[in-house]
């Protein structure tokens, strides 16, 4: 009984347990079903939420596979399904460009590697969209091996404004980096101070300019360009510009590179990032306004010494400048010309001193020449004052809208242009009545002046000359009275080697009628020629007689030499015979002779000895003229030449009882000659000295020299040498002799004072 109800109660525990088990899994279902349906709903709302999400969520696997919604594919312009990586990369106009999706697929690889993350940007084909994917590892829980999450965000219009800016932000960079290196490669010093006026940044002009090493040595130690003048440093002009708000400019000297210059510095306000300076040098600029300065005193200066008179008016029609010629020829006082009047008024007061050429309407005429200023171009004109004053005027308009005039008084001018066409009227009627025929032919050949006795020489017709004909249409009448027409081309070729070479020619022709005409052509200082004609008819007959009368003379002359040649043999044959019998008898082959038939032989021998000289001089002086005597040169001393016309003179010395003295000085020395034509001319000098000399007097052989030549003297203390004696034969052969050694023959004789001889011989024979 115990049993049973044991057994019912145990049924009846398992009973409630299943009950209540029962109930609890009832309750468990329901729960899970209504948690079920919550997480429906929550992955509802978060599918929901991913398909309006500005971000599209993409698994990348490591095999390359993608989990990526339809959503991608349309984003990237595919009507697909897109199932691998590579399926972003479309060789038509959609998906992802080559370039980007390299860039992609090697970032997802790196991420799948080593799990780090990338951001890129991706453009489309074709589209203007941009694609920014940011990626990173997935979560291992989920996504185990390693798959990668991709993130892509449409963000075409940031991504295209950051384009925007990274490339204004580009050429910002760029107009920056140009401008700095602008700066840097300035060549005029640049600068920039912060708010605290302090050097924050300096060029390389700079650094050169103050002998810096770089730009932050001169920052640092604060280099300052600008020299303190007094109390007011760089700094402090500085801060003035930045109170103003506007550029200050200034004009100092200063140190630039070592060297004192003039500088226009500026400083320039930057607002709140500070202030900017630069220096630029003026010294150039400053030395030219002096120059000019210079230039204007000195061109003041110069145009009062003119004699042109000159007055500059300034682009304000006032009287700049006048100089002093200005003043004397328009009677102007200096005081008046001080106020500086007008144009008009200058003239006025010019036509009040009597100065001004008398016109019919002044006033046109005045405003005529006051549009001068408005003149590109200089212009000229002539004055006739009425006092017969001549004036060139030249108005010349300057850069600067002014106005010069240059009066020059060419009143003396006009004068010699009447003195001129005077002269020219005597010049014309000069030449018509010339002797001689003038023709001036020009560079060209034509004709250009002539006189009448050059129309009735060629027998031209002054119709024919005054057309002003070339030379070669003249041909045909002057070949016609020519002896030989061939002759014509002889005149032509005077003319033109006379234009052409610029040379005087001259020429005869002879004309058919006799008469014979001296040519004459000169270059003339315009290019012309100048032919000028003489008639030398009368002349050249006196030439042509004095011609046969030289021929004569010559002819004469020979017949003298023949003559003098067989003379002298015809002599020297009975000569020799007589010095012959007289040295027989003298040696007593006939016997012998008696004291005074001793003294005949003697004087016979000596007179036949003598004569025999003469003869031997006649010959040798007849080769002399002739230019046949040979001379054979060799050195020579004075010493020995001296003592051997002395040796031969002996005897007359003797009888004459002269004293003879031999001097030779050391510069003698030696010199080349023919010893014995030298010997044969020295002989005859002394022979004259021992003849004509004072019995008992005194005879000197001298000789000295130099470098060049030697010099000898025969000299005695005679009554000196009468005209006889001087153009004897002994002394022409003598003289003969030295000049054909190339030497001279100076006589020096006075009555009672003696006679000197004096002969310059040359060292060396010319070549």
């Amino acid at each position: 009984m115990q049993g049973e109800n044991l057994n019912i109660a145990v049924i009846g525990l398992l009973m409630g347990a299943w009950l209540v088990a029962a109930c609890i899994a009832i309750w468990t279902g329901l729960s899970m079903r209504n948690n079920a349906r919550r997480s429906l709903k929550q992955t509802a709302r978060l599918g929901r939420l991913l398909e309006t999400a500005p971000a599209i969520p993409v698994i990348v696997r490591g095999d390359g596979k993608l989990e990526a919604s339809e959503r991608l594919a349309r984003m990237l312009g595919f009507d697909r399904q897109l199932a691998q990586l590579t399926d972003l990369v479309d060789r038509g106009d959609s998906g992802v460009v080559d370039a980007d999706w390299k860039a992609l697929d090697a970032a997802v690889r790196e991420t799948q590697r080593s799990g780090s993350a990338f951001i890129q940007k991706l453009s489309l084909r074709g589209s203007d969209r941009r694609l920014l994917v940011r990626g990173n590892i997935a979560d291992a829980q989920i996504y185990p091996n390693g798959a990668a999450l991709l993130w892509f965000f449409d963000l075409t219009d940031v991504v295209l404004e950051v384009e925007q800016l990274e490339e204004e932000a580009k050429s910002a960079r760029t107009a920056f980096a140009a401008l700095a290196g602008l700066i840097e490669a300035a060549p005029i010093p640049m600068w920039h101070r912060g708010n605290d006026l302090r050097l924050s940044f300096v060029n390389k002009a700079y650094v050169d300019a103050v002998g810096g090493v770089s730009g932050d040595q001169v920052t640092e130690d604060e280099i300052e360009l600008v020299e303190p003048v007094g109390t007011e440093t760089a700094m402090t002009h500085a801060a003035k510009a930045r109170e103003a708000g506007k550029p200050l400019e200034r004009v100092i000297s200063s140190t630039l590179a070592g060297a004192r210059r003039q500088m226009r510095v500026f400083d320039i306000p930057l607002g709140e990032t500070g202030i900017a300076g630069l220096a630029i040098d003026v010294q150039e600029m400053m030395d030219a306004r002096s120059d000019f300065r210079r230039l204007a005193d000195a061109q003041r200066d110069l145009l009062d010494n003119m004699s042109a008179g000159v007055a500059q008016f300034a682009p304000d029609k006032s009287l700049a400048f006048a100089n002093l010629p200005f003043q004397r020829t328009f009677a102007f006082r200096d005081e008046w010309l001080a106020a500086k009047p007008e144009f008009a008024r200058v003239f006025d007061r010019m036509r009040e001193n009597g100065k001004m050429p008398e016109v019919r309407d002044f006033p046109a005429w005045r405003a005529e020449r006051e549009s001068w200023f408005l003149n590109t171009s200089p212009v000229e004109e002539n004055w006739l004052l009425p006092d017969g004053t001549h004036l060139r005027l030249l108005g010349q308009p300057s850069p600067d809208g002014g106005l010069l005039l240059i009066f020059e008084d060419r009143t003396k001018e006009a004068q010699l242009a009447s003195a001129r066409d005077t002269l020219l009227r005597v010049r014309t009627a000069t030449f018509d009545n010339l002797f001689e025929a003038i023709a001036v032919f020009a560079s060209d050949g034509k004709l250009s002046i002539w006189n009448r006795r050059f129309g009735e020489i060629w027998d031209v017709e002054e119709e024919v000359l005054a057309k002003h004909p070339r030379f070669d249409d003249l041909l045909g009448s002057v070949a016609a009275h020519l002896k030989k027409a061939s002759q014509v081309t002889v005149l032509r070729e005077l003319l033109q080697m006379t234009i052409s070479r610029r040379e005087a020619r001259r020429s005869q022709m002879q004309f058919a009628d006799g008469r014979t005409f001296q040519l004459s052509t000169v270059p003339l200082p315009d290019g012309n020629a100048l032919l000028a004609m003489i008639d030398v008819t009368d002349s050249a007959k006196v030439e042509r007689a004095l011609r046969e009368r030289a021929d004569a003379l010559a002819e004469a002359d020979a017949i003298k030499g023949r003559f003098l040649a067989n003379m002298s043999y015809e002599f020297r044959t009975p000569l020799t015979s007589i010095a012959g019998f007289a040295e027989l008898l003298k040696q007593g082959i006939a016997g012998d002779l008696t004291e005074q038939a001793k003294d005949y032989v003697e004087a016979i021998a000596t007179s036949a000895d003598r004569l025999s000289q003469q003869i031997n001089t006649v010959l040798d002086f007849s080769q002399s003229e002739a230019g046949a005597l040979p001379i054979a040169r060799k050195p020579i001393k004075a010493q020995s030449l001296f003592d051997g016309i002395a040796a031969s003179a002996a005897k007359l010395i003797e009888e004459r009882e002269v004293k003879l003295t031999i001097d030779v000085q050391p510069s003698a020395g030696k010199f080349e000659g023919d010893e014995k034509r030298l010997s044969q001319a020295l002989s005859q000098l002394l022979d004259n000295a021992l003849t004509h000399g004072r019995k008992g007097g005194s005879v000197l052989l001298h000789a000295s020299g130099d470098r060049k030549n030697v010099m000898l003297v025969v000299s005695d203390d005679g009554p000196g040498m009468d005209k006889e004696a001087a153009h004897g034969l002994g002394l022409s052969l003598a003289r003969q002799l030295v000049e054909s050694h190339g030497g001279t023959l100076t006589l020096e004789s006075q009555a009672g004072q003696g006679t000197a001889v004096i002969i310059t011989l040359p060292r060396k024979a010319a070549a």
